[in-house]
């Protein structure tokens, strides 16, 4: 949005009031200064270059040097938006000569100014910051309170991408300076730290700042900032695809922009990309026309050198110097293209997390389709079965299907319980821990309850390094929910051997321990086993959620989970609960 926020500003920071010199019932100026304003808005380079001409030597024969110098400022702000770069620091470079030579210290801001905005266009931030403060104070000392506020808003618009929250103050302590000297910026100012609240993000802000923005346009109000709000706002209501169209319509070429980061906003990342790349080849083709020109500029430069080569020894600095700028204009082009490049692979890389994502989810919804269907099928089968008079099933058949049907009801239960507990737990992110456990008759009684999953040949064992009267405040249901998780991972991966359950603690952490001697897990696989949706082994029992939950669960305890990669038997999972252990 080079252009038009360029535009914008600009403008603002030009409208000090000449010292006693009111123009309001000039007609004469009135009719040149709209003529010059129709032809910067039109873009019309020889139109323009007439007309101002115009409006500065009437302005000369009136003496009117504020004024007229004003008029100076806008010749360089129309070739920054004619993406003439080099002419335009030639011309900022000029005025401040000529500022000093006519000793017009109260307008030697004008200069800066214009040096700031350059700078900032070329990439150079500190630079362009620098400059802009140098403007405050000079403001400051001269009296020029009212129009302070404009220049720290430029300040603003190369802090928000670097420093959000030096650009948040900056924005309060324009609008305080306004409130007192220029009540009339108050409202744009308060508007762009709208626009601010959903560039970082804080739409709940930002659709306040709205409310406030739509009362101040009903009171007559206006801003420069308002077709933004407006984009934003259907943007803040879900209506993406109707603000990306706005956005296309009002802001033309420099919406690329703000398109981009509604498509960010919206998780549309692949949206987002394409047309960062779209506004990329615009970007990239209006930085070639401002080398070029920025060249051409330096060709004219050696042709007058080569002229005057014999009779200004002298020439060859001023030379040097302008190579100098173009190699520097050079370097923050390419500044600017490697950012947004870097911004591109940003963008490319979360739109290929993104559909990773997706395919994640699409698999967890085929691995619950999968895993609940087949136990309701066992116990749909069994249920006709029993009901079947002609089957009449035996005392021990009954049995064992009554024990089959338990077990697949536990599995259905086991699913869901997993799926609602990893909700739920990640809604807030602590736990009440007031629960009195007695560790050993707790995990006893969780083996006894788990013996039913294990496989046929497989021992499940306790070890336990407490006495039967250690107990800690926790919280019990947590605790239980880690513990069966881990069991019926290690139930899961193990065909033949043990699974054994450890309890230790000190005097400031609990310490439970789930191995088993099963197929074991790569270490290279210890930190992704704990993602959503993650399985191994895909012919494995499972939807992937059980580890997740368990890292979840012992993070709200203030505790954690890790696999021991030492551990080479099959797998060791090791729970860690820094909470006080209290006696009775």
């Amino acid at each position: 949005m080079r252009k038009v926020l360029l535009l914008a500003l600009l403008t603002l920071c030009l409208n000090i009031e000449s010292a006693g010199v009111d123009r309001t019932k000039d007609a004469v100026y009135l009719a040149l200064r709209d003529s010059v304003h129709h032809s910067f808005n039109d873009g019309d380079c020889d139109r323009f270059f007439h007309a101002v001409s115009k409006l500065e030597d009437y302005l000369l024969s009136q003496n009117d040097l504020h004024e007229y110098y004003t008029q100076r400022c806008n010749e360089i702000v129309f070739l920054m938006n004619q993406q003439k770069i080099y002419e335009a620091y030639r011309k900022a470079r000029q005025l401040s000569k000529e500022l000093r030579e006519r000793k017009l210290d109260k307008e030697m801001y004008m200069a800066v100014n214009m040096m700031g905005h350059i700078n900032r266009y070329c990439g150079n931030n500190e630079a362009a910051k620098q400059c802009f403060y140098q403007v405050i104070d000079m403001m400051e000392k001269e009296g020029y309170q009212a129009s302070i506020p404009p220049i720290y808003m430029n300040i603003v618009n190369v802090e928000i991408g670097d420093d959000p929250e030096e650009a948040q103050l900056l924005m309060d302590k324009a609008k305080k300076i306004a409130e007192e000297y220029a009540p009339e910026r108050v409202f744009d100012i308060e508007t762009r730290k709208s626009v601010s609240y959903f560039n970082n993000g804080d739409i709940k802000t930002f659709l306040k700042g709205y409310q406030a923005y739509r009362e101040g346009v009903a009171k007559g109000l206006s801003s420069v900032h308002g077709r933004l709000m407006e984009v934003y706002y259907l943007a803040a209501q879900g209506r993406t695809d109707e603000a990306v169209k706005m956005a296309k319509e009002e802001l033309s070429d420099d919406g690329y922009d703000v398109i981009t980061m509604i498509y960010e906003k919206a998780g549309r990342w692949k949206d987002a990309y394409q047309t960062l790349r779209k506004g990329n080849v615009v970007n990239d083709s209006i930085d070639n026309v401002v080398l070029i020109n920025s060249m051409q500029g330096i060709e004219d430069e050696m042709e007058l050198y080569e002229a005057k080569r014999q009779t200004d020894r002298n020439r060859f600095l001023g030379l040097s110097l302008i190579i100098l700028l173009l190699l520097l204009l050079s370097a923050a082009l390419t500044y600017i293209v490697l950012a947004r490049r870097r911004h591109m692979s940003q963008l490319k890389s979360a739109y290929n997390h993104a559909l990773e994502s997706d395919k994640m989810k699409t698999a967890f919804i085929q691995n619950v389709s999968h895993e609940v269907r087949t136990p309701l099928n066992i116990i749909s089968g069994f249920a006709q079965v029993i009901a079947d008079p002609e089957l009449a099933p035996s005392t021990k058949d009954r049995q064992e299907i009554a024990k089959m049907m338990r077990k697949n009801t536990k599995l259905i239960t086991s699913l869901v319980d997993e799926m609602l507990m990893l909700s739920l737990n990640e809604a807030e992110g602590s736990a009440r821990k007031d629960d009195k456990v007695e560790v050993n008759d707790l995990l006893r009684d969780l083996l006894q309850e788990n013996q039913s999953i294990v496989q046929y040949g497989v021992a499940l064992h306790f070890e336990t390094q407490v006495d039967d009267d250690f107990a800690f405040m926790t919280n019990e249901n947590m605790l239980k929910n880690i513990v069966n998780a881990l069991i019926d991972n290690a139930a899961k991966n193990t065909e033949k051997g043990s699974i054994t359950l450890k309890a230790d603690a000190n005097e400031e952490v609990f310490t439970l321990t789930v191995e088993d001697t099963g197929c074991g897990i790569p270490p290279n696989e210890a930190e992704r086993v704990f993602e959503r949706f993650v399985k191994l082994n895909t012919f494995k029992e499972g939807i992937g959620l059980g580890l997740s939950l368990c890292r979840t669960l012992a993070e709200r305890l203030s505790g954690s989970i890790r696999l021991d990669t030492t551990y080479t038997q099959g797998a060791r999972f090791v729970v860690t609960i820094p909470i006080p252990v209290v006696q009775d």
